[in-house]
């Protein structure tokens, strides 16, 4: 097939004398920089290549499902009582129960205490999540997904089998898993006393939602379930949108209010706090954090929930709008460096950086 019109004989001749030149400049002696910078360039491109080939068998085929399985049995057999020691808060007929899965992850029960109702989210281990359906002597009729990714929605089949009467949430973008009822922007999930709004935060995949649990009927603080939007200072990689659609996503939850308890779906704190640190190493919000991360972890607690006043103090991803973040990433991206970073070219820096910082 012609490219754009080309005819195919001139599209050939151009590849080919594309190729001569590349192998020219790899070949001289006197171009070690042109050589650097082609390796480079061909690197770069080929791990982007090969992550999109794996991404898209990850999500697309059965050879996912075959990959969270393998996670599964690991997680079980490393951590047999989960990855950490978690504590449930209760509130006025509210209990909210985070539960350990695989090897970082967080899965919820939110529980109306007085129906004996229960909701879970991202319930990816469907043995851990049941054992505390037990323990609680609750009844599950509701699973809120955050995303298509195995590690969240792995547990869906067996509790809504096991449940006959449990419905299961979810975006109509994201090819949930046993999605029964789908879910758009600001729609409403009512369980007994439980008043949860869908909000569509797409960036990390094309339909991810977060549920925000409304605080007034239990008159307690609200709590938003960000699955991998948003964790404990940091926030989630865009696979399936722009650094504008997540930047856009990361607004809606600045939107809610400094009480609001955040419940994230990966224990990442000590890892986000210690990124942090190296771009704004002065914050003490952010050490005043990672002090206490730290005396948790030793003993293998939970670190969530936080709050979002917390985040917006420490999480560089929520602080984009800061100009002490704007000078500790340098210059900006303009042909003289003074023009400054967009906020969207700044979370896509943080997201560069975070990920040179983990390779080191």
């Amino acid at each position: 097939m012609a490219w754009q019109g080309w005819p195919s004989s001139w599209l050939w001749v151009a590849s080919c004398g594309l190729l001569l030149l590349v192998l020219v400049l790899l070949a001289s002696p006197s171009s070690c920089r042109a050589r650097r910078t082609l390796r480079s360039l061909f690197m770069a491109r080929s791990k982007r290549l090969l992550f999109r080939i794996g991404y898209s068998l990850y999500t697309r085929t059965w050879l996912g499902y075959l990959f969270y399985r393998q996670q599964l049995r690991r997680a079980r057999n490393r951590y047999p009582k989960g990855h950490s020691r978690t504590q449930p808060r209760l509130f006025n007929g509210v209990k909210v129960l985070p539960i350990p899965v695989l090897s970082d992850n967080y899965s919820y029960l939110i529980i109306d205490t007085q129906a004996r109702l229960a909701v879970a989210v991202d319930p990816s281990d469907p043995q851990a999540v049941q054992a505390s359906i037990e323990k609680e002597g609750v009844n599950l009729v509701a699973i809120l997904c955050t995303h298509k990714h195995w590690d969240h929605s792995g547990g869906n089949r067996d509790l809504s089998r096991r449940h006959q009467d449990c419905r299961v949430y979810g975006s109509p973008q994201d090819g949930i898993p046993y999605l029964t009822h789908p879910l758009c922007d600001q729609d409403m999930v009512s369980v007994g006393r439980l008043q949860i709004q869908a909000l569509a935060t797409p960036g990390h995949t094309q339909g991810h939602l977060v549920y925000l649990l409304d605080g007034e009927p239990y008159k307690g603080p609200s709590c938003l379930f960000s699955g991998d939007l948003l964790f404990l200072s940091g926030c989630g990689r865009t696979f399936e949108g722009t650094a504008e659609t997540m930047l856009s996503s990361l607004d809606t939850v600045l939107g809610l209010g400094d009480d609001t308890l955040l419940w994230p779906g990966h224990e990442y704190a000590e890892e986000n706090l210690g990124f942090a640190g190296v771009v704004e190493p002065e914050n003490l919000a952010r050490e005043r954090k990672m002090q206490w991360v730290q005396r948790q972890r030793l003993e293998r607690r939970s670190t969530c929930p936080s709050t979002l006043g917390e985040e917006r103090s420490y999480n560089p991803f929520l602080r984009t709008h800061c100009l002490v973040l704007q000078e500790a990433l340098g210059p900006g991206p303009g042909p003289t460096g003074d023009n400054g970073y967009s906020r969207a070219q700044l979370l896509e820096k943080l997201r560069q950086l975070k990920d040179l910082h983990k390779s080191k």
